[in-house]
């Protein structure tokens, strides 16, 4: 998939929700509405992305927008309508080399994992709105971060959900990184249910 075209994608599932709920906002025959009855569940999801890091270094150590594929695995247990916890973790599928935050030095980094524990509040049924601390581990060296996170979700069909997602990481004294993405997830161990 191009970037460009993920990006696409992205932006009409972040940025234009009336497509996904058209569909909710057509008046049942007999005017009914159906509520909704939470129960505690797990969710699973796979997040195809890229990452920009906008001091990164191209091979003569001349400043450069790096944008680079990355995959993202993510837990998250949700304990009621409103909130939720989980471990969200980010795969970059490149080395490269970015400019350190303050003296300018160049840092080296080898197919960096960063993986990180996650708060979630969900304002409504399909945003969510993310704050967490994790870590980047990388064979150079590792650094700890802080992950902020905004995710968009669409539910296909038993429990099967796909959603777009923004994050921004800040690695504490060495550089940040933005994480574009797209992804599915499934629910198990409970979920909603229609009364």
């Amino acid at each position: 998939m191009s970037f460009r075209l993920m990006v696409t994608l992205s932006m009409l599932v972040l940025f234009y929700p009336g497509i996904l709920e058209a569909q909710e906002n057509v008046p049942h025959k007999e005017h009914s509405v159906k509520h909704e009855k939470f129960t505690p569940h797990s969710t699973i999801g796979l997040v195809l992305s890229h990452a920009n890091v906008f001091s990164g270094q191209d091979e003569n150590g001349n400043k450069k927008t790096l944008d680079m594929p990355s995959w993202g695995l993510d837990y998250t247990y949700h304990f009621s309508p409103k909130w939720a916890a989980g471990l969200h973790t980010d795969i970059i599928l490149e080395s490269f080399k970015v400019e350190e935050h303050g003296d300018g030095e160049t840092i080296e980094r080898s197919y960096p994992i960063a993986p990180a524990l996650m708060g979630i509040y969900k304002p409504s049924h399909h945003w969510s709105l993310m704050i967490g601390m994790g870590a980047e581990f990388a064979k150079e060296e590792n650094f700890a971060l802080t992950r902020l996170g905004v995710e968009y979700g669409a539910e296909i069909r038993n429990g099967w959900e796909v959603f777009g997602s923004l994050a921004y990481d800040i690695k504490w004294r060495a550089y940040d990184t933005w994480l574009l993405g797209l992804g599915i997830s499934k629910a198990f161990g409970g979920g909603h249910k229609h009364e």
